[in-house]
């Protein structure tokens, strides 16, 4: 996909290094171990680990593009003179709107509800996967114990997955047909912005406890 094309809907601070025009991705990735020739890679900052520290060996990889918060300092001008620097004010949120465009908007094409809360998640969601399927509709379940694609069980690990991953398998499930699909939302994954770039139809909200409040600390924060 031309880059260009690719990053035409992102709020981007600015630009530097090489031109955007001409370049082709061939992926995208926001783990520089995962990058291959020709990838986009997505510096985002986490909760213990900083993409932008990888900037570098993402290039040396073979990233054709970075998109990021900042430039670190140790780039040089011969790495920008070859290479795409897209500078934008939030790069989890930007890498949620490039896998979306990436997989051409799958969440727009099916019913996409989110449940979360504290409690009764991967119980409201099953139930909602089981019925529709019962009524006889192709529908996907993305949960803490597994995800399904129609009778297909796939492997997870976590209840909301990296938005990599995320986004492949709701691209998986339009793909397959599924004209729904039930999802999990923990509040670490909105407050991490893993969902950035999905697009819900509805969401069903369970109940509130002070459980997570090692994370979030604040309940106004929950």
């Amino acid at each position: 996909m031309n880059l260009t094309e690719l990053i035409h809907d992102l709020q981007i601070t600015r630009r530097d290094g090489a031109s955007t025009d001409g370049v082709d991705v061939t992926g995208i990735a926001a783990d520089s171990r995962r990058v291959t020739d020709g990838m986009l890679f997505v510096a985002v900052k986490g909760t213990t680990v900083d993409g932008h520290n990888y900037i570098a060996s993402a290039i040396e990889r073979g990233a054709s593009a970075i998109v990021c918060e900042r430039i670190p300092e140790a780039i040089d001008e011969a790495v920008k003179a070859r290479v795409p620097f897209i500078v934008v004010p939030d790069a989890a949120a930007a890498l949620g709107q490039l896998l979306d465009a990436w997989y051409g908007h799958p969440s727009r094409r099916l019913t996409l509800v989110g449940v979360t809360g504290t409690n009764g998640k991967t119980t409201v969601a099953t139930l909602l996967y089981d019925l529709f399927r019962r009524l006889g509709y192709h529908v996907g379940l993305i949960s803490t114990v597994c995800n399904r694609i129609d009778e297909e069980t796939l492997p997870t690990d976590h209840t909301t997955p990296d938005p990599v991953t995320l986004h492949e398998l709701i691209a998986r499930m339009a793909e397959a047909g599924c004209s729904h699909v039930f999802m999990e939302v923990s509040s670490h994954a909105v407050d991490q912005q893993r969902i950035a770039g999905l697009h819900y139809a509805a969401g069903v909200f369970t109940n509130l406890t002070r459980d997570h409040l090692d994370y979030h600390k604040e309940v106004d924060n929950y």
